[in-house]
This record gives structure tokens, sequence and C-alpha cells, in this order.
């Protein structure tokens, strides 16, 4: 019995092996798919780094909207209890570099209540408007928060443990 050899069948034992052309268009497959993934990680620490300073103004506005349930209707107003600018730090500065940090600039705006039709009531209330203005990188960034006090309000339930 005679075996025949194929025609596809390399009889002489070289190896095949991939062409310059080859290897040079997978390295720049390679390198685009590198390229991207390290541009998604950057965006994705440029988001969080984005969101933490939004939910840290959001802490800055509710601690100074927290603030005026204490007060009672004549302190509302008082701008020596109640600041009409402040400053709250965030990631204050370490001992290396002092002017590390975040530093959130705020207003309180207290203005009396216009509606439309005028109510009886709206000589009682106040608009109490706390504003958190900041910079992230060279992109200057704002929030604000807006709520009613009334003259007989919650503060007026406020009482002494002694």
């Amino acid at each position: 019995m005679r075996i025949r050899s194929s025609l596809n069948q390399q009889s002489n034992g070289c190896v095949g092996a991939f062409t310059l052309a080859e290897v040079m268009v997978a390295v720049v497959i390679m390198s685009i798919a590198f390229v991207s993934l390290y541009a998604g990680i950057f965006f994705c620490f440029g988001v969080t780094r984005s969101e933490r300073e939004d939910l840290r103004a959001t802490q800055v506005m509710l601690h100074r909207m927290e603030g005026f349930r204490l007060f009672n209707w004549d302190q509302i107003t008082d701008t020596a209890l109640n600041p009409t600018t402040f400053f709250e730090r965030y990631l204050p500065a370490s001992g290396a570099n002092p002017a590390s940090g975040l530093t959130y600039t705020g207003t309180v705006a207290v203005a009396a209540v216009t509606l439309d039709p005028p109510a009886t009531y709206a000589s009682n209330m106040k608009r109490i408007t706390v504003t958190v203005l900041w910079t992230s990188g060279n992109v200057p960034r704002s929030r604000n928060m807006t709520t009613y006090v009334s003259k007989n309000g919650i503060q007026n339930y406020i009482y002494s443990l002694n």
C-alpha cells in the first residue's frame, strides 16, 4: 500500500510565522485598546472627583439650612449669628502643601416672601437661599438650596433639658 502525501502539507519541516505587516497591525490594535482603556479610567476618576465635590457642597448647604431650624424669628436676619458669607474647606491643607484642598464660598440670602396673588400670611414668612461656589480644576461650579421659614414654625418648640 502506497500513501501519498498531501499537497498542502509542508514536507521540508518549515514552521509558519507571522509577517511583519501582521505584527504591526496587531501592535496598532493593542495600542488603541490600551489608550481607550486608560482614557476610560481617567474619565471615571474625574467623574468621581466631581461627584464628591458636589456631595460636599450639598452637605455644606444642608448644614447651613439646618442651623435655621434653631433660630427664632428675630435671629434669622441677625448677621452676627447668621453671616451672609462663609467659607468651608474640603480636603483641608496638609502640612506639606498648605495650598492644597478645595474652598467652598457660600452666601446666605434672607428675603421677604412675595406671593402672587398676595397672601395674608406672607409677612410671617421668609425665603432663605444658600448658594455655594467653588472651582474644580478651571471650571467654576455652583449649587443653591432654597427653603421657607415661618414665624410660627418649628423653632418655637425648642426646649431645655433643665
